[in-house]
C-alpha cells in the first residue's frame, strides 16, 4: 500500500537556471563539435578555454570545470570518451544527441530525449551513491512516472503543485522503487484533499528550501524546457497538451525497467567504476530509440496569433528554416507596407534558391535618401522554451554561415543583416545582427571557421574500388 510518508531525498546533478540552461546549450554544443573528437587532455583545456571566452567576467576553473564535466557532460549527456585500440588514449566525441541539436536546432526535442533517458539509479552520481540506491530497490525512469501521474490527475481533472509532484513522487521512496503506481498515487492526494491535507513539507525542516527542493526543482525544469509541463507562477503543474504525442510516449513507458541495467556492473574495484562509467556515459549520449518522436513543432510553442501560419499549419510539412523565413518574409512586407505599400512588391523571399548568400531581399523602407536600397537578409532560427534576453549578460548563441553567406556579409556591409529567429513558448523573439561583417571586424561577434578542406591526388589513394 502506497506510503507517501516514506520520503527519501533522490538527488541530481545541480545544474543552472532554467534560463541559463536554454542560453548555454547551443555554445555547449558547438564547443564540442568544434574540438572534438580529440584527447581527453586536450577536451578538457580547449573546452575550459572557448567557454571562458565568452562567458561574462573572469570565470575560475572550478566554474568552468563544472560547465564541463557536471552540466554538459553528466547532466545533459553532450560527449562521451572511449579508449583508442590504436594508441590506448582517451578520446572524447560528441554525443548523438549533440550532433542533432546542432542539425535541428530544437532544444526542447533535445530536452525530451534528456528526460526520457533520465533513469535512478544512473551513472550521473558517485559509486557510493549507486550502490545505495541499488540496496534499496530504486528503480524507475522518474519523467516518464511524473507524466504519467499528471496524465492521470487529468483525467480526474485534478490540478497539482510542484510540491505535490515532488512530495508524492520525486521525493516518494515508493515511487522511486514502483511500489506504487500513479493511479495510487493520485488516490493518495485525493484522499488527502479530502482530509483538509493541502500540502506536505518536504525534506529537513532544518534544511535551506534550496537544499531540500533542488533536485525537484530542477527535474521539474528539464521538463518544461522539454515543452512537456507548463509551471504556472504559482506552482500549479499541468500538461502541454500540444506535445500529446510525446507525452503519450513518455507514459507508456512509466513502468518500464530503466534501460541501462546498473545491476549488471560491478562497482568494487577502480577500474570497474570506470568502466561503468564510460558504459553509462556512452548509453546516455546517444539517442533514445523514441527520439524520432520528440520533433517540437512551432505550433506547440506558440499561440495561434504569433504562428506564421496563424495556426492553420501542422507544423510538420515545414523545416524550421522555411518557418523562420516565412517569419521574417511576412513581417518585412508588413513593414514596408506600413512605410510605403507600393514598395511591398520589392520583398522577395529567395530562401529556396541556391548560392545567394541570403534568404530575403527587401528595402531599407525608413525616411531618407536609401528609403528604397535593397537590403539583404539571413534568416536563421531556432526552437526553445524560454525567451532569449538581450540584457541578460550569460545570454550567448551561436549560428553558422555558409562561405557564400559570410562573402555576401562582406559584399554588401551595411546592407547585410543577419535575423536570428527564436520561436518560443507563446511567442517570437527575433534579434538583428546588422552589417555582421562590420561586427567582426570591430571584434563585438567572434567568427570561427570549422571546415576542412582535403586536397589529394593519385599518390594518396592506395585503393581504387571499381564495381
Amino acid at each position: 500500500m502506497y506510503n507517501s510518508a516514506n520520503q527519501y531525498r533522490c538527488t541530481i546533478i545541480r545544474g543552472k537556471s532554467q534560463k541559463d540552461v536554454d542560453n548555454l546549450l547551443p555554445s555547449y554544443a558547438q564547443i564540442i563539435n568544434e574540438v572534438c573528437p580529440c584527447k581527453k587532455d586536450d577536451f578538457e583545456q580547449q573546452f575550459n578555454s572557448r567557454l571562458s571566452s565568452i562567458l561574462p567576467g573572469n570565470p575560475t576553473a572550478k566554474t568552468l570545470n563544472n560547465h564541463r564535466t557536471e552540466v554538459a557532460g553528466k547532466l545533459f549527456g553532450m560527449y562521451y570518451s572511449a579508449v583508442s585500440d590504436h594508441d590506448g588514449e582517451t578520446y572524447v566525441y560528441p554525443g548523438e544527441r549533440t550532433l542533432k541539436f546542432l542539425e535541428d536546432q530544437d532544444q526542447p526535442a533535445f530536452f525530451k530525449d534528456v528526460c526520457f533517458k533520465m533513469q535512478f539509479p544512473n551513472g550521473m552520481t558517485k559509486g557510493e551513491t549507486v550502490t545505495e540506491r541499488i540496496s534499496l530497490g530504486i528503480s524507475v525512469r522518474q519523467c516518464c512516472f511524473v507524466i504519467e501521474v499528471l496524465s492521470e490527475a487529468q483525467r480526474r481533472d485534478m490540478r497539482l503543485s510542484k510540491n505535490d509532484i515532488g512530495y508524492y513522487v520525486l521525493n516518494s521512496m515508493d515511487a522511486l522503487t514502483r511500489a506504487a503506481s500513479p493511479f495510487e498515487i493520485v488516490d493518495a492526494i485525493q484522499v488527502d484533499r479530502m482530509n483538509g491535507i493541502m500540502t506536505h513539507d518536504i525534506g529537513d525542516p532544518n534544511k535551506e528550501p534550496s537544499y531540500n527542493l533542488q533536485h525537484i526543482n530542477e527535474q521539474i525544469n528539464y521538463m518544461e524546457l522539454a515543452n512537456l509541463i507548463v509551471v504556472s507562477e504559482d506552482g500549479e503543474v499541468r500538461l502541454n497538451l500540444k506535445e500529446q504525442k510525446t507525452i503519450d510516449v513518455f507514459a507508456r513507458h512509466w513502468d518500464d525497467d530503466p534501460p541501462f541495467d546498473v545491476n549488471a556492473y560491478d562497482l568494487s574495484t577502480v577500474q570497474a567504476r570506470q568502466y561503468f562509467q564510460m558504459s553509462w556515459d556512452e548509453y546516455y549520449s546517444a539517442l533514445s530509440l523514441d527520439s524520432g518522436e520528440f520533433e517540437t513543432s512551432i505550433e506547440a510553442l506558440l499561440d495561434e496569433e504569433a504562428s506564421p501560419y496563424g495556426g492553420n499549419n501542422t507544423g510538420d510539412t515545414t523545416e524550421l528554416g522555411d518557418d523562420g523565413e516565412l517569419y521574417v518574409f511576412e513581417y518585412e512586407k508588413k513593414r514596408v507596407a506600413e512605410y510605403n505599400a507600393q514598395l511591398v512588391s520589392k520583398v522577395l523571399s529567395l530562401g529556396k534558391t541556391k548560392g545567394l548568400g541570403y534568404d530575403i531581399q527587401t528595402v531599407i523602407a525608413v525616411p531618407g535618401p536609401d528609403a528604397e536600397h535593397v537590403k539583404y537578409i539571413e534568416v536563421k532560427s531556432t526552437k526553445r522554451v524560454t525567451a532569449p534576453d538581450i540584457n541578460d549578460p550569460l545570454w550567448i548563441d551561436t549560428v553558422n554561415v555558409t562561405r557564400n553567406e559570410w562573402i555576401a556579409a562582406q559584399q554588401h556591409g551595411e546592407y547585410y543583416a543577419i535575423y536570428r529567429v527564436y520561436f518560443v513558448r507563446g511567442g517570437v523573439v527575433v534579434y538583428i545582427l546588422e552589417n555582421p561583417y562590420q561586427l567582426y571586424e570591430n571584434g563585438a561577434i567572434n567568427v570561427v571557421a570549422t571546415m576542412y578542406r582535403v586536397d589529394f591526388g593519385n599518390a594518396a589513394a592506395t585503393k581504387v574500388i571499381n564495381d
